[in-house]
């Protein structure tokens, strides 16, 4: 699949940004450039499928997507890329897909920024509020500066979480085999997860464990992005 992609040069190991449900490589904004610049390392940026410039698929997405991306797409990538044991740095979605993969496959880091392991209800309110909001603003023309198909790139996002099959979604079987250093970054006023979260992730992991909570919602890189930006390259060091 021919995935769009960005790649900074730089030292081994690779930092791997995975973004969230309505992210793509552009939504990251400046944060990949400036971890990459103050950590010296090599970076590649990737949307996935129905994300961004990406080929966007025809089929709904199953409770099993993240999963699929974590073990099928992401290992396929790496290696196509000759890109060993990276720090995965993921938001959201892509913290868990950073999650399941990491259980399975040699990482040197995980950075996670607002994951999730299990849906809450204010996961499911918050999820309903932006089909809403989706179906009755410009959400969906702002959108399209930068997904190719705004509409699909939200519904493939939108439809998933709020099926009556994915209330039980839940990966906090997978977390014992996470064996790197991990840091979880949480907003403390996020609207899509609670400090439940990182409870679990602390709890699960068998390797070191970082956290820091900051004064932001759901997206701490572009909310209070200086404190996040010295929290990861200081673990990172």
């Amino acid at each position: 699949m021919n995935l769009e992609t960005v790649e900074i040069a730089g030292a081994e190991p690779a930092l791997v940004f995975l973004h969230e449900g309505l992210g793509s490589v552009e939504l990251w904004r400046d944060f990949p450039n400036r971890l990459a610049e103050r950590t010296g390392r090599r970076a590649l940026i990737y949307s996935r499928a129905g994300h961004g410039w990406s080929p966007v698929p025809e089929a709904p997405r199953t409770p099993r997507f993240m999963h699929e991306e974590a073990l099928d797409v992401l290992p396929g990538l790496l290696a196509e890329r000759g890109i060993e044991r990276p720090v995965l740095v993921g938001h959201s979605d892509g913290g868990s897909i950073a999650l399941i993969h990491a259980a399975e496959h040699p990482v040197s880091a995980l950075v996670l920024l607002a994951p999730h392991v299990f849906v809450e209800d204010v996961s499911v309110a918050s999820i309903e509020e932006a089909r809403v909001t989706f179906e009755t603003t410009d959400l969906g023309t702002r959108m399209g500066r930068y997904h190719q198909d705004a509409e699909r790139t939200f519904r493939l996002w939108n439809d998933i979480w709020l099926a009556p099959e994915f209330r039980d979604w839940n990966i906090e079987d997978v977390l014992p085999g996470v064996s790197a250093p991990t840091l979880v970054i949480q907003g403390e006023h996020d609207q899509y997860g609670t400090l439940a979260q990182v409870d679990a992730i602390e709890r699960g992991v068998r390797g070191p464990f970082t956290r820091a909570v900051l004064d932001a919602r759901h997206a701490p890189h572009l909310e209070a992005p200086d404190e996040t930006l010295e929290a990861t390259v200081a673990f990172l060091e």
